[in-house]
Protein backbone atom coordinates (compact mmCIF):
# COMPACT_ATOMS: atom_id res chain seq x y z
CA UNK A 1 0.00 0.00 0.00
CA UNK A 2 2.93 2.83 0.30
CA UNK A 3 1.50 3.38 4.09
CA UNK A 4 3.04 3.58 6.84
CA UNK A 5 2.01 3.46 10.76
CA UNK A 6 2.51 5.73 13.58
CA UNK A 7 0.84 5.58 16.95
CA UNK A 8 -0.31 4.05 19.58
CA UNK A 9 -3.16 1.96 20.74
CA UNK A 10 -6.17 3.91 19.89
CA UNK A 11 -7.34 6.05 21.32
CA UNK A 12 -11.38 6.23 21.91
CA UNK A 13 -13.63 8.94 21.25
CA UNK A 14 -11.57 11.36 23.22
CA UNK A 15 -8.58 11.58 20.35
CA UNK A 16 -10.35 13.96 18.00
CA UNK A 17 -10.97 16.39 20.73
CA UNK A 18 -7.74 16.00 22.06
CA UNK A 19 -6.03 16.47 18.58
CA UNK A 20 -8.30 19.67 17.64
CA UNK A 21 -7.35 21.18 21.43
CA UNK A 22 -3.64 20.32 20.88
CA UNK A 23 -3.72 21.85 17.47
CA UNK A 24 -5.22 24.79 18.68
CA UNK A 25 -2.45 24.59 22.11
CA UNK A 26 0.50 25.01 19.94
CA UNK A 27 -1.01 28.18 18.13
CA UNK A 28 -1.15 29.54 21.32
CA UNK A 29 2.45 28.55 21.90
CA UNK A 30 2.82 24.98 22.92
CA UNK A 31 5.06 24.05 20.29
CA UNK A 32 8.68 25.32 22.16
CA UNK A 33 6.70 23.14 25.14
CA UNK A 34 6.99 19.77 23.27
CA UNK A 35 9.77 20.49 21.63
CA UNK A 36 11.33 20.85 25.15
CA UNK A 37 9.67 17.81 26.47
CA UNK A 38 10.99 15.88 23.91
CA UNK A 39 14.68 16.54 25.08
CA UNK A 40 13.84 16.24 28.57
CA UNK A 41 13.12 12.71 27.69
CA UNK A 42 16.12 12.37 26.50
CA UNK A 43 17.75 13.79 29.13
CA UNK A 44 15.78 11.22 31.60
CA UNK A 45 17.32 7.91 29.72
CA UNK A 46 20.60 9.06 30.59
CA UNK A 47 19.48 10.36 34.47
CA UNK A 48 17.37 7.46 35.01
CA UNK A 49 13.80 6.15 35.02
CA UNK A 50 11.52 9.23 34.74
CA UNK A 51 9.86 10.03 37.52
CA UNK A 52 11.55 7.40 40.15
CA UNK A 53 12.82 9.07 43.10
CA UNK A 54 15.98 8.30 45.23
CA UNK A 55 16.44 8.70 49.19
CA UNK A 56 13.49 8.17 51.56
CA UNK A 57 11.10 9.64 48.60
CA UNK A 58 11.40 6.22 46.62
CA UNK A 59 9.10 4.22 48.93
CA UNK A 60 6.49 6.77 48.92
CA UNK A 61 6.71 6.88 45.38
CA UNK A 62 6.26 2.98 44.82
CA UNK A 63 3.67 3.05 46.77
CA UNK A 64 1.60 5.32 45.35
CA UNK A 65 2.30 3.71 41.86
CA UNK A 66 1.73 0.94 43.29
CA UNK A 67 -1.81 1.86 44.46
CA UNK A 68 -2.55 4.05 41.12
CA UNK A 69 -2.17 0.99 39.07
CA UNK A 70 -3.95 -1.47 41.70
CA UNK A 71 -6.83 1.10 41.40
CA UNK A 72 -6.59 1.20 37.20
CA UNK A 73 -6.82 -2.38 37.17
CA UNK A 74 -10.19 -2.28 39.16
CA UNK A 75 -11.21 0.06 36.83
CA UNK A 76 -10.64 -2.23 33.64
CA UNK A 77 -11.84 -4.99 36.13
CA UNK A 78 -15.32 -3.40 36.45
CA UNK A 79 -15.77 -2.05 32.30
CA UNK A 80 -15.34 -6.13 31.71
CA UNK A 81 -13.10 -5.66 29.23
CA UNK A 82 -10.85 -8.71 29.86
CA UNK A 83 -13.96 -10.78 30.79
CA UNK A 84 -13.38 -13.47 27.45
CA UNK A 85 -9.78 -13.25 28.94
CA UNK A 86 -9.02 -12.63 32.11
CA UNK A 87 -5.70 -13.42 32.04
CA UNK A 88 -4.46 -10.04 30.42
CA UNK A 89 -5.57 -8.73 34.11
CA UNK A 90 -2.56 -9.93 36.06
CA UNK A 91 -0.54 -8.09 32.69
CA UNK A 92 -1.88 -4.49 33.92
CA UNK A 93 -1.21 -5.47 37.15
CA UNK A 94 2.18 -6.01 37.03
CA UNK A 95 3.53 -3.59 33.65
CA UNK A 96 3.94 0.24 35.23
CA UNK A 97 2.36 2.67 32.89
CA UNK A 98 4.15 5.51 33.65
CA UNK A 99 7.09 4.71 32.60
CA UNK A 100 6.11 4.66 29.41
CA UNK A 101 4.42 8.37 29.76
CA UNK A 102 7.46 10.21 31.16
CA UNK A 103 5.53 13.17 29.85
CA UNK A 104 2.16 14.13 27.93
CA UNK A 105 -0.95 16.68 27.71
CA UNK A 106 -3.79 17.50 29.70
CA UNK A 107 -6.46 19.63 28.75
CA UNK A 108 -6.61 22.75 31.44
CA UNK A 109 -8.80 25.61 31.36
CA UNK A 110 -7.28 28.08 28.66
CA UNK A 111 -5.25 25.72 26.91
CA UNK A 112 -3.00 22.82 27.63
CA UNK A 113 -0.71 21.55 30.43
CA UNK A 114 1.94 19.61 29.83
CA UNK A 115 2.82 16.74 32.61
CA UNK A 116 6.13 15.78 33.48
CA UNK A 117 7.74 12.74 35.79
CA UNK A 118 11.26 14.84 35.98
CA UNK A 119 9.26 18.23 37.62
CA UNK A 120 11.10 19.57 40.18
CA UNK A 121 7.64 20.42 41.93
CA UNK A 122 6.71 16.87 43.65
CA UNK A 123 2.51 17.48 43.34
CA UNK A 124 3.29 18.43 40.23
CA UNK A 125 5.03 15.24 39.97
CA UNK A 126 2.02 13.44 42.02
CA UNK A 127 -0.24 14.20 39.16
CA UNK A 128 1.69 13.18 36.63
CA UNK A 129 1.48 9.92 38.14
CA UNK A 130 -1.76 9.81 38.85
CA UNK A 131 -2.94 10.87 35.13
CA UNK A 132 -0.78 8.13 33.51
CA UNK A 133 -2.83 5.63 35.81
CA UNK A 134 -6.08 7.11 34.64
CA UNK A 135 -8.89 5.44 32.16
CA UNK A 136 -8.20 7.99 30.05
CA UNK A 137 -5.74 8.33 26.34
CA UNK A 138 -2.34 10.31 26.79
CA UNK A 139 -1.58 12.47 24.15
CA UNK A 140 2.54 12.16 24.06
CA UNK A 141 3.84 13.13 20.78
CA UNK A 142 3.07 16.11 18.43
CA UNK A 143 4.42 17.06 14.77
CA UNK A 144 3.85 20.33 13.55
CA UNK A 145 0.15 20.64 14.79
CA UNK A 146 -0.80 16.86 14.12
CA UNK A 147 -1.11 14.44 16.56
CA UNK A 148 1.20 11.11 15.90
CA UNK A 149 1.31 9.00 19.12
CA UNK A 150 -0.55 8.48 21.92
CA UNK A 151 -0.77 6.23 24.89
CA UNK A 152 -4.72 4.79 24.45
CA UNK A 153 -7.43 4.31 26.92
CA UNK A 154 -6.14 1.37 29.30
CA UNK A 155 -10.00 -0.55 29.15
CA UNK A 156 -9.61 -0.12 24.95
CA UNK A 157 -6.78 -1.77 25.29
CA UNK A 158 -7.45 -4.63 27.76
CA UNK A 159 -10.56 -5.19 25.24
CA UNK A 160 -8.48 -5.31 22.37
CA UNK A 161 -5.95 -7.83 23.11
CA UNK A 162 -8.83 -10.14 25.05
CA UNK A 163 -10.27 -10.33 21.52
CA UNK A 164 -6.84 -11.46 19.84
CA UNK A 165 -7.26 -14.86 21.98
CA UNK A 166 -3.38 -15.23 22.38
CA UNK A 167 -2.40 -18.44 23.57
CA UNK A 168 1.16 -19.37 24.95
CA UNK A 169 3.33 -19.44 22.28
CA UNK A 170 2.20 -17.54 19.90
CA UNK A 171 4.45 -14.73 17.61
CA UNK A 172 2.73 -11.33 17.81
CA UNK A 173 2.96 -8.31 15.45
CA UNK A 174 1.87 -4.70 16.37
CA UNK A 175 1.80 -2.24 14.13
CA UNK A 176 2.17 0.78 15.88
CA UNK A 177 5.24 1.23 18.21
CA UNK A 178 3.89 4.32 20.27
CA UNK A 179 4.93 4.38 23.66
CA UNK A 180 5.86 0.76 23.90
CA UNK A 181 3.09 0.32 26.78
CA UNK A 182 1.10 -2.03 24.22
CA UNK A 183 4.24 -4.51 23.58
CA UNK A 184 4.87 -4.57 27.33
CA UNK A 185 1.70 -6.03 28.07
CA UNK A 186 2.20 -8.65 24.88
CA UNK A 187 5.63 -9.69 25.97
CA UNK A 188 4.80 -10.04 30.00
CA UNK A 189 1.60 -12.30 28.64
CA UNK A 190 3.67 -14.21 26.85
CA UNK A 191 6.56 -14.48 28.91
CA UNK A 192 9.24 -14.36 26.21
CA UNK A 193 9.97 -11.01 24.83
CA UNK A 194 10.96 -12.88 21.47
CA UNK A 195 7.67 -13.34 20.48
CA UNK A 196 6.41 -10.09 20.45
CA UNK A 197 7.33 -7.67 17.03
CA UNK A 198 6.66 -3.93 17.07
CA UNK A 199 6.73 -1.68 14.52
CA UNK A 200 6.34 1.97 13.57
CA UNK A 201 7.52 4.46 11.07
CA UNK A 202 9.40 7.25 12.80
CA UNK A 203 12.50 6.33 14.60
CA UNK A 204 11.76 8.97 17.31
CA UNK A 205 8.76 6.64 18.27
CA UNK A 206 11.36 3.30 18.24
CA UNK A 207 13.86 4.83 20.30
CA UNK A 208 11.79 6.25 22.57
CA UNK A 209 9.51 2.88 22.78
CA UNK A 210 12.59 0.91 23.01
CA UNK A 211 13.63 3.11 26.18
CA UNK A 212 10.57 2.44 27.49
CA UNK A 213 11.10 -1.46 27.16
CA UNK A 214 13.96 -1.53 28.71
CA UNK A 215 13.19 0.45 31.56
CA UNK A 216 10.38 -1.74 32.26
CA UNK A 217 12.70 -5.62 32.01
CA UNK A 218 11.15 -6.14 28.42
CA UNK A 219 13.50 -6.14 25.12
CA UNK A 220 10.60 -7.23 22.29
CA UNK A 221 11.96 -6.63 18.24
CA UNK A 222 11.72 -2.84 17.98
CA UNK A 223 11.63 -2.45 14.20
CA UNK A 224 11.36 1.24 12.43
CA UNK A 225 9.63 0.55 9.07
CA UNK A 226 6.28 1.05 7.13
CA UNK A 227 3.58 -1.15 9.23
CA UNK A 228 1.83 -1.50 6.25
CA UNK A 229 3.90 -3.66 4.77
CA UNK A 230 4.77 -5.58 8.47
CA UNK A 231 8.05 -7.35 9.01
CA UNK A 232 8.80 -10.29 7.14
CA UNK A 233 12.00 -11.22 8.61
CA UNK A 234 9.79 -12.25 11.76
CA UNK A 235 7.15 -13.80 10.23
CA UNK A 236 4.96 -15.71 10.33
CA UNK A 237 2.82 -14.68 13.35
CA UNK A 238 0.09 -16.26 14.95
CA UNK A 239 -1.50 -12.77 15.74
CA UNK A 240 -1.26 -9.53 14.71
CA UNK A 241 -2.59 -6.00 16.02
CA UNK A 242 -2.78 -2.76 14.27
CA UNK A 243 -2.90 0.06 16.60
CA UNK A 244 -3.75 2.81 13.82
CA UNK A 245 -6.60 3.61 12.19
CA UNK A 246 -6.12 1.88 8.63
CA UNK A 247 -8.74 2.56 5.28
CA UNK A 248 -8.16 -1.34 4.24
CA UNK A 249 -6.31 -4.17 5.31
CA UNK A 250 -2.68 -4.84 3.84
CA UNK A 251 -2.00 -7.74 1.93
CA UNK A 252 1.03 -8.25 3.37
CA UNK A 253 -0.80 -9.10 6.70
CA UNK A 254 -2.58 -12.09 5.82
CA UNK A 255 0.48 -13.37 3.57
CA UNK A 256 2.71 -12.87 7.28
CA UNK A 257 -0.26 -14.48 9.36
CA UNK A 258 -0.02 -18.38 9.91
CA UNK A 259 -3.04 -19.96 8.44
CA UNK A 260 -6.24 -19.88 11.20
CA UNK A 261 -4.23 -16.64 13.18
CA UNK A 262 -6.39 -13.44 13.69
CA UNK A 263 -6.12 -10.29 12.52
CA UNK A 264 -7.55 -7.14 14.87
CA UNK A 265 -7.81 -3.53 13.25
CA UNK A 266 -9.39 -0.62 13.62
CA UNK A 267 -11.34 0.83 10.65
CA UNK A 268 -14.07 3.20 10.03
CA UNK A 269 -14.19 4.28 13.98
CA UNK A 270 -14.56 0.10 14.64
CA UNK A 271 -12.59 -2.53 15.67
CA UNK A 272 -12.28 -5.50 12.91
CA UNK A 273 -11.31 -9.30 14.37
CA UNK A 274 -10.65 -11.54 11.14
CA UNK A 275 -9.87 -15.00 10.82
CA UNK A 276 -7.10 -15.56 8.22
CA UNK A 277 -7.89 -18.88 5.77
CA UNK A 278 -4.73 -18.36 4.14
CA UNK A 279 -2.54 -15.65 2.43
CA UNK A 280 -5.33 -14.47 0.36
CA UNK A 281 -8.40 -14.81 2.51
CA UNK A 282 -9.44 -13.37 5.78
CA UNK A 283 -12.84 -12.62 7.18
CA UNK A 284 -14.52 -11.46 10.40
CA UNK A 285 -16.84 -8.93 12.43
CA UNK A 286 -16.49 -6.05 13.99
CA UNK A 287 -16.62 -5.86 17.57
CA UNK A 288 -19.28 -3.83 20.11
CA UNK A 289 -17.26 -0.76 20.31
CA UNK A 290 -16.36 2.39 18.99
CA UNK A 291 -13.09 3.32 19.27
CA UNK A 292 -10.94 6.53 17.53
CA UNK A 293 -7.35 5.85 16.59
CA UNK A 294 -4.31 8.08 15.41
CA UNK A 295 -4.27 7.28 11.46
CA UNK A 296 -1.92 5.49 9.13
CA UNK A 297 0.23 7.84 7.45
CA UNK A 298 2.62 8.33 4.80
CA UNK A 299 2.54 6.98 1.42
CA UNK A 300 0.57 9.69 0.18
CA UNK A 301 -2.45 7.81 0.19
CA UNK A 302 -5.27 10.00 0.75
CA UNK A 303 -7.77 9.90 3.54
CA UNK A 304 -11.36 8.21 3.28
CA UNK A 305 -13.83 10.69 1.87
CA UNK A 306 -15.96 12.24 4.68
CA UNK A 307 -19.44 11.41 4.47
CA UNK A 308 -22.15 13.33 3.32
CA UNK A 309 -24.65 13.50 5.88
CA UNK A 310 -27.02 16.06 3.90
CA UNK A 311 -31.11 14.76 3.97
CA UNK A 312 -29.97 12.91 7.23
CA UNK A 313 -32.20 13.89 10.25
CA UNK A 314 -30.48 15.61 13.48
CA UNK A 315 -31.20 12.45 15.56
CA UNK A 316 -29.21 9.96 13.53
CA UNK A 317 -26.50 12.77 12.52
CA UNK A 318 -25.88 12.57 16.50
CA UNK A 319 -26.66 8.76 16.64
CA UNK A 320 -22.67 6.74 16.66
CA UNK A 321 -24.02 3.88 15.34
CA UNK A 322 -25.26 5.46 12.41
CA UNK A 323 -22.07 7.56 11.77
CA UNK A 324 -20.68 4.20 11.54
CA UNK A 325 -22.31 3.14 8.35
CA UNK A 326 -21.03 5.68 5.85
CA UNK A 327 -17.98 5.44 7.29
CA UNK A 328 -17.87 1.82 7.15
CA UNK A 329 -19.13 2.16 3.26
CA UNK A 330 -16.15 3.95 2.56
CA UNK A 331 -18.36 6.99 1.42
CA UNK A 332 -20.12 4.38 -1.29
CA UNK A 333 -23.59 5.71 0.34
CA UNK A 334 -24.71 9.12 0.44
CA UNK A 335 -26.31 10.64 4.03
CA UNK A 336 -29.89 9.77 2.67
CA UNK A 337 -29.18 6.53 1.22
CA UNK A 338 -27.46 5.74 4.78
CA UNK A 339 -30.71 6.90 6.40
CA UNK A 340 -32.98 5.25 5.19
CA UNK A 341 -30.96 1.84 4.99
CA UNK A 342 -29.99 2.20 8.78
CA UNK A 343 -33.33 2.83 9.48
CA UNK A 344 -34.61 0.03 7.49
CA UNK A 345 -31.93 -2.60 9.15
CA UNK A 346 -33.15 -1.38 12.79
CA UNK A 347 -30.74 0.60 13.57
CA UNK A 348 -28.20 -2.62 13.65
CA UNK A 349 -25.04 -2.27 16.20
CA UNK A 350 -21.24 -2.83 14.66
CA UNK A 351 -21.27 -7.08 15.25
CA UNK A 352 -23.51 -6.66 12.47
CA UNK A 353 -21.02 -5.67 9.92
CA UNK A 354 -18.12 -7.32 8.57
CA UNK A 355 -15.04 -7.48 6.16
CA UNK A 356 -13.86 -10.17 3.83
CA UNK A 357 -10.61 -10.34 1.96
CA UNK A 358 -10.29 -11.94 -0.82
CA UNK A 359 -7.39 -12.53 -3.32
CA UNK A 360 -7.35 -8.91 -4.81
CA UNK A 361 -10.82 -8.27 -3.84
CA UNK A 362 -11.78 -6.80 -0.38
CA UNK A 363 -15.60 -5.80 0.73
CA UNK A 364 -17.27 -4.34 3.96
CA UNK A 365 -20.84 -5.55 4.87
CA UNK A 366 -23.64 -6.02 6.63
CA UNK A 367 -24.80 -9.19 7.75
CA UNK A 368 -23.20 -11.60 5.28
CA UNK A 369 -20.52 -11.49 2.65
CA UNK A 370 -22.86 -12.27 -0.03
CA UNK A 371 -25.93 -10.48 1.07
CA UNK A 372 -27.55 -7.55 -1.00
CA UNK A 373 -25.64 -4.78 1.34
CA UNK A 374 -21.74 -4.61 0.28
CA UNK A 375 -18.90 -1.93 -0.21
CA UNK A 376 -15.75 -2.14 -1.83
CA UNK A 377 -13.07 -0.06 0.08
CA UNK A 378 -12.30 3.92 -1.08
CA UNK A 379 -10.49 4.03 -4.24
Amino acid sequence: MGAQAVGDTGDTSGTSDIRDGIRDGIRDGMRDGIRDGMREESGTAARGTAGDPGGADAEKFAALAARARAALVRTIDASGAWERDPVWREAFAAVPRHLFVPYYYVAVAGGYERRWGESPDPGARERWLRGAYADVPLATRLRDGELISSSSQPSLMAKMLAALEIEDGHRVLEIGAGTGYNAALLAHRLGDDDLVTTVDLDPEITESARRHLAAAGHHPAVVTGDGARGVPERAPYDRIIATCALPSIPRAWLAQCAPGGRILTPIATGLVVLTVEDAAHAEGRFLDTPAYFVPLRGGGRPAPPAPRLAGVPAHAREDELFRFLPAVSGGRLDGRAAYELWWREGRPPRERYGITVRGAQAWAWLDSPQGPHTWPPPD
